[in-house]
């Protein structure tokens, strides 16, 4: 789950990729973000909005609100990121074009001008035996935890990979003690496929993740 995609809130988070294009490096990572309890369990393609919330692709204009997410130290632990990111870096990753048909997608989710959270899917690699799969990752501000905003970034990644992509099979990791982005994610369709033991390092100690994946409930067919 960190922005992340690894997901990023103030809450443990998955080691979900984030939110931006993602290196091999950083790609399933999610960072911690609250369970809204208002939301039912099978909302997985129901669209949900905080008032005021607004989704849109990250551009060259965030690099530094992504920087300063991803640099939160309720957030940067829970992904692979490194502390102290770098706006420079993201600046040189959002600045190249985008391949619109490549079906990846960087989501932002703002309140007004502020940043909130930011969520990536992207594709696993090259192999042509894996086109049918993408990775995802999360990352929610601290103070945006249990307002909807993972719910509805999750959503939109779903939507985009479910109905316009074709995707059959969505994975990703998470940390096994980010029990609230778990949670999300089995709420989202997401079952747990294994565990990864001491799969990355942690303020000084390695931590084991989850693996999760969620298969497509109804595949795109011709009637």
């Amino acid at each position: 789950m960190p922005i992340p995609t690894p997901t990023t809130s103030s809450t443990p988070s998955t080691p979900s990729t984030p939110s931006t294009p993602s290196t091999s490096s950083t790609a399933a990572i999610t960072a911690p973000f609250s369970r809204d309890p208002r939301r039912a369990p099978d909302d997985a393609r129901e669209p949900t909005r905080s008032p005021g919330l607004t989704l849109r692709r990250a551009g060259l204009q965030d690099a530094s609100a992504l920087a300063d997410l991803l640099s939160l130290p309720e957030v940067q632990p829970w992904l692979l990121q490194l502390p102290y990111s770098s706006e420079a870096f993201w600046r040189e990753r959002l600045g190249k074009t985008p391949d619109l048909q490549s079906g990846e997608l960087q989501l932002l989710a703002f309140d007004g001008d502020r940043l909130l959270g930011s969520a990536g899917l992207h594709g696993v690699g090259g192999q042509a035996r894996r086109r049918h799969v993408m990775t995802l990752g999360m990352a929610v501000h601290p103070q945006a935890q249990g307002k909807g905003v993972g719910t509805a970034l999750l959503q939109g990644l779903i939507r985009q990979a479910d109905d316009w992509l074709g995707t059959l099979r969505l994975e990703l990791t998470v940390y096994v003690d980010n029990h609230r982005a778990i949670a999300l994610y089995e709420r989202m369709g997401f079952e747990v496929e294994g565990r990864l033991r001491a799969y990355a390092l942690r303020h000084g100690r390695y931590v084991d993740c989850l693996t999760m994946a969620r298969l497509h409930p109804n595949p795109p067919r011709w009637d």
